[in-house]
């Protein structure tokens, strides 16, 4: 009798090394997976701009425009509707999502490791051969399609009629959007911001899908945090590439450290997309546990950022945000008119 799939996995696990850090080599097992499903090999994925379904603007726009008419026009149809419950799809979703974003950073691990160590970190932030590689490309592909996946979080709060903030929106949008001008940019850096977010996703809709099992866990703060610092260090590198790039292209007489890969304009939509970001996030923060020194106490520090939305920015210049009324000594429950908290990295 053969062995099962799983016997045959456990078998091949050895010692982790550079080449193998998980002990077991992950890239034949996807290989299997990709082409039992698609036909081909994924290292043989020829990704072509304007040519690979979702590789034009014109299909990103499209995609993007029909979001927000979706969720836009949903809330209006939702106006006088009660709100839908949706917990079971919703754990669905959030449990797919981890494992997804787990499963692809676990890829861009196997594959990113072996050139650190060999060719340093310039090499692979840089060189297009060092993160412009056949393996790596699909994995890119792979993630950007993901970026429509993770749509589906508005339209659940559209259905369960939470509010729908600038943050939450613009994210969802811009994240697509970038993804898209670093695939067609060829952009060697692309691997740091998408390692990085695949990180945070695993962690943060991990909590969410125990959230909605009614888990309550202590560390959702940190989930913000992670979200800021992962784009201080997405910034350092992106910034870094840039400079590097139009130093050794247009102004040769300054200070660089050699060539880096990848087009104008996909430096320019990663360094304003993301400082964008950063400023959003930070914002976020400092109204929802910096706010006159407080941090959330009681029921409002056990709600789920799934079902709370980040503070208009807005209304944060502007200081309209309105403390919580007390009920029966408890944390009140959100009022209408009320601002309320986001999610979402």
């Amino acid at each position: 009798m053969s062995a099962s799939p799983i016997d045959q996995i456990l078998g091949a696990v050895q010692r982790p090394t550079i080449d193998r850090p998980f002990g077991v080599h992950l890239w034949p097992i996807f290989d299997k997976v990709f082409t039992a499903i698609k036909g081909y090999h994924p290292q043989d994925f020829d990704f072509q701009p304007h040519v690979t379904p979702m590789s034009t603007m014109k299909e990103t726009a499209a995609l993007i425009f029909t979001y927000y008419v979706v969720i836009f026009g949903g809330r209006e149809l939702m106006r006088n509707r009660p709100a839908f419950k949706l917990n079971v799809p919703f754990m669905v979703h959030n449990f797919y999502l981890t494992a997804i974003s787990g499963i692809l950073l676990a890829l861009f691990t196997e594959e990113l490791i072996p050139t650190l160590y060999n060719k340093g970190l310039f090499f692979a932030i840089c060189d297009v051969k060092g993160g412009w590689t056949n393996h790596l490309v699909i994995l890119y592909y792979l993630n950007y399609l993901t970026k429509y996946l993770e749509l589906i979080d508005t339209v659940f709060l559209v259905l369960k009629k939470k509010p729908l903030t600038f943050l939450h929106c613009y994210h969802h949008g811009a994240t697509a959007l970038l993804c898209y001008t670093q695939l067609i940019g060829l952009t060697s850096v692309s691997w740091v911001p998408i390692t990085l977010n695949l990180m945070v996703h695993v962690v943060m809709y991990w909590y969410y899908f125990q959230s909605a099992r009614g888990i309550r866990i202590w560390w959702k703060e940190w989930i913000t945090r992670l979200q800021i610092i992962q784009f201080v260090i997405d910034l350092v590198f992106v910034y870094f590439a840039s400079y590097t790039y139009f130093t050794s292209t247009y102004f040769k007489w300054m200070p660089n450290a050699g060539q880096c890969a990848g087009e104008e304009f996909a430096a320019f939509a990663g360094m304003g997309i993301i400082s964008s970001y950063l400023l959003l996030f930070i914002s976020f923060y400092i109204a929802t546990y910096k706010k006159d020194g407080k941090r959330p106490t009681g029921r409002k520090a056990a709600r789920s950022l799934k079902d709370a939305e980040l503070p208009d920015i807005a209304a944060i210049t502007q200081g309209k945000i309105q403390p919580a009324k007390k009920a029966n000594g408890n944390a009140a429950a959100a009022t209408p008119g009320r601002v309320t908290r986001s999610r979402k990295a």
